[in-house]
């Protein structure tokens, strides 16, 4: 079928096999277009971190020596329609692309947007780019520390504004009230 996604073989493997067929599809993508590039790191490895799975999805961070990307590589059929010119045959024949278009889907009860890519070894899979400039990274432990560091401050922001909003809520509270008697 034309539009159906196509799923990565390896996905009915163990997940260390899973892991090392992604890891061996970008040692090899980046053999072939990224390793005479300058704007990327070359000291940096291609590496999977906290893989899982769930509802129907691997789940991971890749790192590369040009991005570090949360990947999405489904175990089935996501139901998920196909832009024009990425069938699995039209993409085999087309030149590699680091993302493709923007598709949103629902996965943890959460709307999430991600970019559609497809590798023959892989099937298709959607990529959300995390960090995209990896030249002053030394390493990978690096890069996901600076990554925990932006989650840290997410969370941190998340929880000052939570506060914020229910004394924001108090304070317009007061104000209507204070209206109503004609204060």
């Amino acid at each position: 079928m034309r539009d159906a996604w196509r799923i990565g073989a390896a996905l009915d493997a163990d997940d260390a096999k899973v892991i090392a067929a992604v890891c061996n599809c970008f040692v090899a993508i980046y053999r072939k277009h990224f390793s005479g590039e300058w704007q990327v790191n070359h000291a940096l490895p291609v590496e999977v971190r906290a893989f899982r799975r769930h509802d129907g999805w691997c789940v991971f961070l890749l790192l590369t020596p040009w991005m570090m990307a949360r990947v999405y590589l489904p175990e089935r059929d996501p139901g998920l329609r196909l832009p024009p010119g990425w069938s699995a045959a039209e993409r085999a024949a087309a030149p590699f692309l680091v993302i493709g278009p923007s598709l949103a889907f629902t996965i943890l009860d959460g709307e999430q947007k991600a970019h559609l890519n497809y590798l023959p070894q892989l099937g298709h899979f959607l990529l959300q780019p995390l960090v995209q400039s990896m030249e002053n990274f030394s390493s990978a432990d690096a890069v996901f520390e600076a990554w925990n560091e932006v989650i840290a401050t997410r969370v941190r922001v998340m929880e000052e504004q939570r506060r914020e909003c229910r004394w924001q809520r108090e304070v317009s509270r007061r104000e209507f009230f204070s209206r109503i008697r004609g204060r």
